[in-house]
C-alpha cells in the first residue's frame, strides 16, 4: 500500500506542479485547500477542486479550511481592498505587499494536524525561493524549522517529512517540470486579482507568464492583458 502525502494544493501551478511530484513519486495524495479570503477565493476553490477530480482524490482526502483570523488580521493586498495591489515589477526590493503575514505558518500547522489524523508520512508544499515574490514564509531555513517543530509537537509515531521539490526552481522549470509529468496546467489559477480571466498586471501573473515565455511555451490560462514583453 502506498504511503499517503498531504499536499497543499492552492489551485495555482507550483502547488499542481508539487502534486504531480508528490504522485509521481508513488504517494496517494490527500488535498487541502486554505480559503483566507482571498480576492480570488473562489477561482481558486474551483481550480483546487479541478486539479482533485483530475488526479481522482476521493472527497474523503480533500478538506478546504477556511482562516478567518487572517481576513481579519489583514495588513495584505490580498486580503484588504484598502491595499493596491502594484502592477508587476519583479525586481522590486523587499517584501511585496501581497505577503500575508506569516500565513504559510497557519498553512503547514493545518497540513500537520490533518497528517496526524491520516496517518501520512509526508507533506508536500509548492513552496519556491529561487525564482518567487520574495515571500519570507517561503525559505527553505523557515521550512526545515518547522518540520522539526511538527516533529517535536506530534505524537512519536508520526514522523513527517516535509517536501518542497520546486524550493530551488526557476519557473521556467517548473513550467516544464508540469509539462513533463502531464500535470493538469490548464486547470490552474494564479492571478491575485482576477477571477473570470488572468489580469496580466500583477506580481504573480508577471511571474508565471515570464515562467512560460523562458520555457517556450504559451500559457493555457485565458488572461485579459500579456504585456509585449511576457508574450511566447
Amino acid at each position: 500500500m502506498s504511503e499517503l502525502a498531504v499536499v497543499s494544493l492552492s489551485g495555482g501551478m507550483d502547488s499542481c506542479v508539487t502534486a504531480a511530484m508528490a504522485k509521481a513519486q508513488g504517494f496517494e495524495l490527500a488535498l487541502l485547500h486554505a480559503d483566507y479570503g482571498q480576492r480570488t477565493q473562489e477561482r481558486e476553490k474551483q481550480a483546487f477542486r479541478d486539479i482533485a477530480e483530475f488526479y481522482g482524490v476521493p472527497a474523503s482526502r480533500r478538506l478546504i479550511i477556511g482562516f478567518d483570523t487572517l481576513k481579519a488580521i489583514g495588513g495584505s493586498a490580498l486580503t484588504d481592498a484598502s491595499i493596491a495591489l502594484p502592477e508587476g515589477e519583479l525586481d522590486r526590493p523587499g517584501v511585496p505587499v501581497s505577503y500575508v503575514p506569516f500565513r504559510n505558518a497557519h498553512l503547514l500547522a493545518t497540513c500537520v494536524s490533518w497528517a496526524e489524523v491520516l496517518g501520512a508520512t509526508a507533506i508536500f508544499v509548492g513552496f519556491v525561493e529561487e525564482d518567487s515574490s520574495g515571500y519570507p514564509d517561503c525559505r527553505e531555513a523557515f521550512l526545515r524549522s518547522f518540520e522539526q517543530t511538527a516533529n517535536l509537537g506530534t505524537k512519536p509515531e508520526t514522523n513527517l517529512a516535509f517536501h518542497a521539490p520546486l524550493l530551488h526552481l526557476r519557473k521556467a522549470e517548473i513550467v516544464a517540470k508540469g509539462r513533463e509529468l502531464g500535470a493538469p496546467l490548464h486547470l490552474t489559477w494564479s492571478c491575485y486579482q482576477s477571477e473570470q480571466e488572468a489580469c496580466g498586471h500583477c506580481d504573480s501573473c508577471h511571474l508565471r507568464l515570464r515562467g512560460f515565455q523562458q520555457a517556450g511555451f504559451p500559457d493555457p490560462i485565458p488572461y485579459a492583458f500579456i504585456p509585449d514583453s511576457l508574450k511566447v
